[in-house]
């Protein structure tokens, strides 16, 4: 049986976490309207994002750009 989409995220997310400018990893939809695995990036990253797969288990994974976040 194939590993849920949070199974996924679960056990990739410390990992992605660790590259240069991955400030979040989430659940969401592709442009497809498919689940995907959504890693946020605090600015564009052309280092990070040549480091990060194109998919995770059969998961898209997107990358979003969100700037810098801080805690409320």
């Amino acid at each position: 049986m194939a590993a849920s989409i949070q199974e996924v995220k679960k056990q990739n997310e410390s990992r992605l976490l660790k590259l240069p400018g991955v400030v979040s990893v989430g659940i969401g939809l592709d442009q497809r309207r498919q689940p995907a695995i959504i890693v946020g990036l605090d600015a564009a990253n052309p280092d990070t994002e040549a480091r990060l797969p194109t998919e995770l288990a059969g998961y898209p994974v997107v990358i979003k750009i969100l700037g810098s976040i801080k805690a409320q």
